[in-house]
């Protein structure tokens, strides 16, 4: 394993624009943070407005070739990535753990997911076709093909850092769309060392640009208000997501948003409560609660709900706590102070109306951004925590009686990026296939995230999908020809 020092030695610290890693105007800087410790691990570049331009510049004229490169060679500049990414594997999940805070199981976990994204798209790039056939007169025929969208503006998160990125900018490849990638200030540095990793792929300058900000919003409404750009795709929370639409909006740009979730996960007096248990505890602790996928609500049937809440703590209570670099840990840092401060005014809020903690609940004594993972039976209506997303390990159990019952405690939100069902009944299952209103449904299963399946929500979860046939659809414009008969 390599250590620390080296690893962060060989991590860029500037701006990447058209093919070269440059200083952000006026030298500018901004931190980048150890979670766990408080203690800066680098200072990299800060992009002004005038460097978001420059970017914007970069991925403008470097489109029209970009766009011409044959699909073979785009797949196959994804596939070299991809066999890159695979084989800094340990490095990339050393640098996630640093800069974010999770165990280093759930980082090699997520190389392994966000480099699929490569492959994947690798694979698609040369499968964008059309078709061709007589129109129903007879007159003449149709011809339908499909181009790249053009340049991008791909804005992602901070608790997916390799994910996140290689999802929004392998399609964009793929399709023949060159982009502008802005990573998230907490958590920069895993897209900078994949671009990198691109770098020596051999991409091309001007396909792929990286600007870094402590400046977000003014450089973002810049990029989003330039002519020039033709697509916005953004993953983050509702209330960004909302704003960043309407800027997009005097551009008519091509979007795609995923947005907050607030998952419920129902559990069926029926279900196999040794499965149900293993899944609740995958779909809420992955990356210490903080993702859009992580069960927020989760629905027991009264009959077994204080047997459900008795095993869950026992499991819960037993998680180790500390440095996600550590042997051992499941439960690292949160993302920042901020992040420990939502979580416990969350907990804080179910207790005054009548919750019950059963294992954890208070912020430890301890240098570093950590909460532990938490478990609140009990939880009544009008609890903050049943509207909005957790975002933290707090694991909140709202009883239910009847299957209408969980149907509608599920579907009361404004939310619906995902579910989870657990009922050993198919026909109960099926039907709450179809009466849940969300985007994805895990049935039976408590992950369900794959390269090869859509991913995205309905309601203000977001619009559009990645991953999959679709993820490379949102990056194609449709052009329809006539030809008349001869």
């Amino acid at each position: 394993m390599i250590s620390e020092a080296d690893l962060l030695a060989k991590v860029p610290r500037g701006l990447y624009i058209d093919g070269q890693w440059v200083d952000a105007e006026g030298g500018a800087t901004m931190a980048v943070t150890d979670p766990s410790t408080g203690e800066t691990l680098v200072e990299i570049a800060s992009a002004s407005v005038a460097d978001g331009k420059r970017a914007m510049d970069a991925a403008a004229n470097a489109q029209s070739s970009w766009a011409a490169t044959a699909p073979r060679v785009r797949g196959e500049l994804l596939r070299r990535a991809f066999d890159l990414v695979i084989e800094r594997a340990d490095q990339f999940a050393l640098l996630m753990t640093l800069e974010m805070g999770k165990p280093l199981a759930e980082s090699r976990g997520e190389v392994t997911y966000g480099a699929e994204f490569l492959r994947w798209f690798s694979e698609e790039a040369v499968r964008i076709t059309g078709r061709f056939g007589q129109n129903p007169e007879g007159t003449g025929q149709i011809v339908v093909s499909h181009a790249p969208v053009g340049p991008s503006f791909l804005i992602t998160p901070w608790n997916f850092p390799l994910a996140m990125a290689t999802r929004k900018i392998a399609p964009a490849i793929a399709a023949g769309c060159t982009s502008i990638i802005k990573p998230a200030a907490l958590t920069p540095l895993t897209t900078m060392y994949f671009v990198k990793t691109l770098e020596d792929a051999g991409l091309p300058a001007g396909v792929v640009n990286v600007v870094t900000t402590a400046k977000s919003g003014a450089l973002s409404a810049e990029i989003i208000a330039d002519p020039r750009l033709r697509k916005l795709s953004f993953t983050g929370s509702t209330e960004v997501g909302r704003m960043l639409m309407k800027q997009a909006a005097d551009g008519i740009l091509r979007t795609s948003m995923e947005l907050g979730g607030n998952a419920p996960f129902v559990v069926f007096e029926d279900a196999d409560l040794d499965k149900a248990i293993d899944g609740v505890l995958l779909a809420k602790f992955r990356n210490i609660g903080q993702a859009c996928t992580a069960a927020n609500r989760i629905l027991v049937q009264s009959s077994i709900a204080d047997e459900f809440g008795r095993r869950v703590t026992e499991r819960v209570a037993s998680m180790r706590m500390g440095r996600g670099t550590e042997e051992g840990v499941q439960i690292g840092p949160l993302v920042d102070d901020n992040a420990v401060q939502g979580s416990h005014e969350l907990v804080e809020d179910a207790v005054s109306k009548g919750a019950t903690v059963t294992t954890g609940g208070a912020i430890p004594d301890r240098a570093g951004s950590f909460y532990p993972a938490t478990v609140l039976t009990g939880v009544k209506p009008g609890t903050r925590l049943l509207s909005e997303e957790i975002f933290g390990p707090v694991l909140a159990i709202v009883p239910f009686d009847t299957e209408d019952e969980a149907v509608e405690l599920a579907n009361a939100t404004e939310y619906g990026l995902i579910s989870y069902v657990y009922t050993s009944d198919l026909n109960r299952g099926m039907r709450m296939i179809d009466r849940l209103e969300t985007g994805m449904m895990g049935l039976n299963a408590g992950v369900i995230s794959n390269a090869a399946a859509p991913f995205g929500g309905v309601k203000q979860s977001g619009i559009g999908r990645e991953g999959s046939l679709e993820g490379i659809d949102e990056y194609l414009t449709t052009k329809y020809t006539f030809i008349p008969k001869a």
